[in-house]
């Protein structure tokens, strides 16, 4: 695809409305007033519909104050907010511009009887549209699943540390218990080897008494 046919493919709406020679028909138009943004309103009547792609344009063509105002739209362009239909006209021609020379209730086309007023719209790029909207889902659905499985991998990691800070700090309760303990096992071993040292030194010192005695006797 060339590339300005790749740009002007961009910049063309979704869908358009249906738009028929000699309908009555009332657009809306954004118009900027410095800071603000309003939309005015143009009702007229169609007289010409010319150009293809982005540039394809729409005359509508109305008479204010017994002038005549004829104003042209571009189809594709973002400040035509939307076309509205309000009377379905008789038309056999391509180009209206007899009306010109019309004055009063001649300006006017005649009006079908019986015609159903419809906004309808032709889809351009439903297709590519629906396509460009799978893909970005799947994308989306893609990056949603990256994202949990990485907040699932840095989970796992900062839980292991923990586990292991837990058992060493279980590992230095135990050592700590057991030094306490071989502590108080010495503790107690160092206080009874005096009393029985005593107790020892108590028993000898009868004997040596009764060795004495009997010598004394004889």
């Amino acid at each position: 695809m060339d590339i300005i046919k790749s740009i002007e493919h961009e910049q063309i709406k979704a869908s358009i409305p249906d738009l028929k020679i000699g309908n009555t028909v009332r657009v809306h138009v954004k118009i900027k007033e410095g800071n603000k943004e309003r939309i005015q309103v143009f009702e007229g009547t169609i007289i010409k519909v010319q150009g293809a792609g982005v540039n394809k344009t729409f005359t509508v063509r109305k008479i204010s104050y017994g002038v005549g105002v004829e104003k042209t739209f571009l189809i594709h362009s973002p400040l035509v907010e939307k076309v509205e239909v309000v009377r379905v006209g008789k038309a056999r021609r391509a180009k209206l511009f007899y009306l010109r020379d019309r004055i009063g209730k001649a300006a006017k086309t005649k009006e079908k009887l019986g015609a159903r007023i419809e906004n309808k719209e032709i889809t351009l790029k439903g297709e590519e549209i629906a396509e460009n909207a799978e893909t970005e889902e799947d994308v989306k659905a893609e990056e949603v699943t990256e994202v949990v499985e990485n907040v699932e991998a840095t989970e796992a990691t900062e839980a292991t540390p923990v586990v292991e800070e837990t058992t060493v700090k279980e590992e230095i309760t135990d050592t700590v218990d057991n030094a306490t303990e071989t502590a108080e096992e010495t503790a107690t071993t160092e206080e009874v080897a005096p009393v029985a040292e005593e107790a020892s030194e108590e028993k000898e010192a009868p004997a040596e008494n009764t060795n004495k005695d009997d010598s004394s006797a004889e």
